[in-house]
């Protein structure tokens, strides 16, 4: 596990949107597994902006994002769809072929479920996914207590997930109780990870994920199994880790390693 520790919030930012225009450059035909959440905003941002000016083309590029919430229906402005095609797809110019969410809005959501996984294998497996973390560690929706071995499924929603995200629905009202979403085995099969986490909410989950023990209780310690996760944080979310100093001899300024 790398851990990146950058200057500021927008640094962080940078460094996350650099890497995946790595990815692409490497590999343009390559495949993405997209977060939403409100750290994420500045990410697609500077996307947007290398878009517009030439220096990134996502034409060819395979999406499949984390989650949806359960019962919204296709085009609700609230929906994770709406919203990546309001934050990326729509200046990316994706073909719909190419853009894949978990259907929330299914008959048989188990059955979405399934085909969400396969349609993730038939792409060939994701080669680079982003993720942010609550605060109580999930990533993507998977809450506290999630299995390890979890695949895409529904999840309930805890009352600190669906509280954290009434902001975004219409005056404040309640967020789904319910959200479909890529397992961890799901996410921990994606060839590299890349987890981004700004500000001092962040800090309490960050330090369990990266410096306490692989467990259920916090989701996001199982990016400590990959073989290929980088952390990018800022230095308020890094607050809690007792191993900063080490961290910042490794990757100086979240820059490359010294070795």
């Amino acid at each position: 596990m790398r851990v990146l520790i950058c200057q500021d919030a927008e640094t962080a930012a940078l460094r996350t949107a650099d890497q995946l225009c790595d990815q692409v450059q490497a590999r343009p035909d390559c495949v993405l597994g997209l977060a939403t959440g409100e750290t994420m905003e500045p990410v697609y941002a500077l996307l947007r902006t290398r878009i517009a000016t030439r220096q990134l083309n996502l034409l060819q590029v395979t999406t499949f994002n984390l989650d949806e919430y359960v019962g919204l229906p296709k085009g609700h402005p609230e929906s994770y769809r709406a919203t990546m095609q309001r934050l990326l797809f729509d200046s990316a110019g994706l073909p719909e072929k190419q853009i894949h969410l978990p259907d929330g809005d299914a008959p048989d959501l188990v059955a979405a479920a399934a085909n969400y996984e396969a349609a993730i294998r038939a792409a060939g497996g994701i080669d680079l996914q982003l993720l942010g973390i609550g605060e109580n560690g999930h990533i993507g929706f998977n809450e506290p207590t999630s299995s390890l071995g979890s695949r895409t499924r529904v999840k309930t929603l805890t009352q600190s997930t669906r509280k954290a995200n009434a902001r975004f629905f219409s005056n404040n009202g309640e967020a789904p109780l319910f959200a479909i979403t890529m397992g961890i085995a799901t996410v921990l099969d994606a060839r590299c990870c890349i987890l981004l986490a700004t500000g001092p909410k962040k800090a309490a989950a960050i330090a369990a994920a990266i410096e306490g023990p692989v467990s259920a209780v916090c989701p996001a310690s199982a990016l400590q199994l990959h073989p290929a996760a980088t952390i990018i944080l800022d230095p308020e979310a890094a607050t809690e880790l007792k191993l900063q100093s080490y961290y910042k001899t490794v990757h100086p300024s979240g820059g490359d390693a010294l070795f």
